[in-house]
């Protein structure tokens, strides 16, 4: 090449193999290729330098324009011609992993010891009456490589491991029990805290609001995980762009709907599911079978979509059971599995060769991947202790022959080995380019470098959390209509029963009756939140999986959403028993019956949020209620008094939640006017023997023990009032409203407690 030629040329240069600094050029080409750093190449995109500095070519590619230099006369050079030269896509991310061991105890069931139901969980240590453990490996020295611009996708048989090694890669394995080595551009992904926030990962389930809408779940994964700084109009058409991109424009108004409500096709909610995890545009997305359970087309739909995802600079990493042959097309890189070992890592096209090599060559015709999956099938159930080794050996031999390499490189290009910028700078130029919106910052001012490890505050988090569960509850009006017509007919039936009390001790009797009732149901009642986390908590773990949100956002979210229809519930009930009964306090004791009644109500429903958090299942959440409130009432001062309750247990009466809600409206009832009597005269003779004489037998008694005792007192003298009775039920350790401020405190507590079954609890990482 003349160095004196004056007209524009195209350089080809590639960022993934960049000339060190003394390095001998192999061709001229490449000794004239420029030097960039990652501020320069930053610069290269903004659009100012574009304008001057860049031209598109047809092809596709981007073409910069380079000063050449130019001999003089005298020999000196000029930089006035400027060159051209293209940009070839590089490898910005390599997601590196080698030599993947993960492997679990199992003991045999014995007469003493239950297997664990968590594998992960299993004690390494033996326990008597325990079998020997025995080993088995999920994983067993898996090796391999993920780029950005390609799908990497595992196969393999049911058990082969392909769950387990996506888990893996996603730190979803705790690092003590994994070996080998996950890296990402050559450096550790220390502690997985990188990875949360520039990955994503989607479950093989379809975790998801039934009742919103597509557009709508849409919506609230972007006030997630893009940030506040992004505003509204620029989130909607993030979001509407998404939908375009996921195929959902015809189904973006249609809620998602559930077995009882009819929504959006399989296809088109796996389309969703991907969506709300994609919608930052992740660098790394990995995918727990994403077509399973749908037929081909829409399998073929959702696998398009992550091609395009792939192409815009992503590594995507998928498992897939078994791929039609216009899948396999679409896919860049196999890695199929037997038993947790590799029998097959390479492009597709190398599949027939592979085979063939192997003495199994694929039928003209067929699928290669179905061939495999059928050839791995019968050589695990042949005879013999492991009918793959065979396959498992050709195989890593395969991958050192060059013939292997030649078909591996003709399929990604041989500049595709090595990343071509460090793990920072790899980073900083994605989010440069639009990636990974989630509020990334730069000290400086110069290329962000930085992600938060939240996209929002915890404010923001809440707002967006409160108004999501806001729109599902209110087109979900059948649910708090039922607990409403529960607490009202129960509010009717108690109404009825206790119709205008007496000043009587019967009627006093009949009062502690109903206050105890009365109290046990506002606890009762609100068991209906006990289901409420169990269907949400896997959506849960999800989203805080890769940190759309904080726990402690979710736990008061919960908790502002739960208390406004309790606000109701509350008044219900105590307008309709309140007056009817004929308690005592006018407009104060109702105010202070409102705001006891409120009080329990949010006690009640902190605790069984709570429970909700520790017991994984329905049935066994409904029965530990159940009985864990019989126990409260039972040690409530109702039926004993707390001066008889033995030692032992007086404990429990202090942790009884109904006791102080009880203690509080005995005391606004008898406490409201200490003069009012409960007791007059021959009164005192009800309820025993002497209470079935005549009136003027009983007066004639009264009077006589009057003289016997010398105590003044008649049949109109009052015998005992409103603080006798509480003296009486031993109800005086506490005020009334000393009570109504440890019931609130109670449902604080529990929202404290359930938050850290959150922390604790929802690590989604097995062992």
């Amino acid at each position: 090449m003349s160095s004196g030629s004056g007209g524009r040329r195209e350089w080809e240069w590639s960022m993934a193999a960049p000339v060190e600094a003394g390095d001998a050029p192999p061709d001229r080409r490449s000794s004239a290729t420029p030097s960039f750093n990652l501020k320069q190449l930053l610069a290269l995109r903004s659009p100012s330098s574009a304008s001057k500095a860049t031209t598109t070519d047809t092809s596709g590619h981007l073409v910069v324009d380079v000063v050449h230099p130019t001999a003089t006369d005298d020999g000196g050079s000029s930089h006035d011609e400027p060159e051209d030269f293209i940009c070839l896509p590089a490898v910005h991310f390599v997601l590196a992993f080698d030599d993947l061991t993960y492997s679990v105890k199992r003991r045999r069931m014995s007469l003493f010891r239950c297997r664990s139901r968590d594998v992960g969980s299993i004690d390494d240590a033996p326990t008597a009456g325990a079998e020997p453990a025995r080993t088995r490996a999920l994983l067993d020295g898996i090796s391999g490589q993920a780029r950005d611009g390609e799908i990497l996708a595992v196969l393999g048989a049911s058990g082969a491991g392909k769950s387990t090694l996506i888990d893996a890669l996603a730190d979803r394995i705790q690092r003590d029990s994994l070996r080998g080595a996950v890296t990402l551009n050559g450096e550790a992904l220390d502690g997985g805290r990188l990875l949360k926030v520039i990955s994503a990962y989607v479950m093989q389930d379809d975790l998801l609001y039934p009742m919103l809408t597509v557009a709508e779940t849409l919506m609230y994964s972007a006030e997630f995980r893009l940030p506040r700084s992004l505003s509204a109009s620029k989130k909607r058409s993030r979001v509407q762009a998404l939908i375009d991109q996921l195929g959902l424009r015809a189904a973006a108004n249609t809620i998602i709907g559930d077995e009882g409500r009819r929504g959006v096709s399989g296809g088109e909610r796996r389309r969703v599911s991907i969506g709300i995890d994609i919608i930052h545009d992740p660098i790394i997305l990995f995918l727990d079978e994403p077509t399973s359970g749908l037929d081909s087309t829409s399998a073929f739909m959702v696998v398009k979509v992550l091609q395009r995802i792939a192409q815009s600079g992503s590594v995507v990493i998928m498992s897939i059971h078994q791929p039609s042959y216009r899948i396999l097309g679409l896919l860049d890189r196999l890695l199929f599995l037997s038993r947790g070992r590799t029998v097959y890592y390479g492009p597709p096209a190398g599949l027939p060769l592979f085979f063939s090599e192997f003495g199994h060559p694929i039928p003209d015709g067929e699928n290669p991947a179905e061939f495999a999956l059928d050839t791995i099938r019968e050589l695990e159930a042949a005879p013999g202790a492991d009918g793959t080794r065979e396959l498992v050996e050709f195989s890593k031999s395969w991958q050192d022959k060059p013939l292997s390499r030649t078909i591996s490189a003709a399929s990604t290009g041989p500049d595709h080995n090595k990343p071509s910028l460090s793990l920072k700078e790899a980073i900083g130029l994605s989010i440069a380019r639009g990636k990974l919106v989630s509020g990334s910052t730069s000290p400086g001012g110069g290329a962000p470098t930085k992600v938060a490890t939240y996209a929002n505050p915890w404010w923001v988090e809440v707002w967006v959390l409160t108004r999501r569960a806001f729109t599902n509850t209110r087109r979900t009006p059948e649910l708090f209509l039922i607990r409403l017509g529960t607490v009202t007919v129960t509010a009717f039936i108690l109404a009825t029963v206790f119709w205008r009390l007496d000043n009587t001790p019967k009627g006093v009797n009949e009062r502690f009756g109903f206050f105890a009732i009365g109290m046990a149901t506002m606890f009762y009642t609100s068991a209906d939140a006990l289901p409420v986390f169990l269907i949400e908590r896997y959506i849960f773990l999800r989203e805080t999986a890769h940190n759309a949100y904080r726990r402690s956002s979710y736990t008061l979210s919960n908790a502002i959403v739960a208390f406004p229809p309790l606000v109701l519930l509350s008044l219900a009930f105590t307008a309709i028993t309140f007056f009817a009964v004929g308690l005592a306090g006018g407009a104060g004791g109702f105010v202070f019956f409102v705001l006891i009644v409120l009080a329990s109500f949010w006690a009640g429903s902190g605790f069984v949020t709570f429970l909700s958090g520790v017991v994984p299942h329905v049935i066994i959440g409904y029965t530990v209620v159940v009985a864990v409130l019989a126990y409260f009432l039972l040690f409530s001062g109702f039926f004993v008094t707390r001066d008889r309750i033995p030692g032992y247990w007086i404990w429990f009466h202090y942790l009884s939640l109904i006791k102080y809600p009880y203690q509080a409206v005995m005391q606004n009832e008898f406490g409201a006017d200490p003069g009012k009597c409960f007791m007059r005269g021959v009164q005192m003779f009800d309820g025993t023997p002497m209470g079935k004489l005549p009136e003027a037998t009983k007066v004639n008694v009264l009077n006589a023990m009057s003289r016997s005792m010398r105590v003044d007192f008649n049949s109109s003298s009052c015998i005992t009032t409103g603080p006798d009775i509480l003296a009486r039920q031993a109800v005086m350790d506490l005020g009334k409203w000393a009570c109504l401020w440890v019931t609130v405190a109670w449902g604080f507590l529990f929202r404290v407690l359930f938050y850290l079954t959150l922390l604790l609890g929802s690590r989604n990482r097995r062992r």
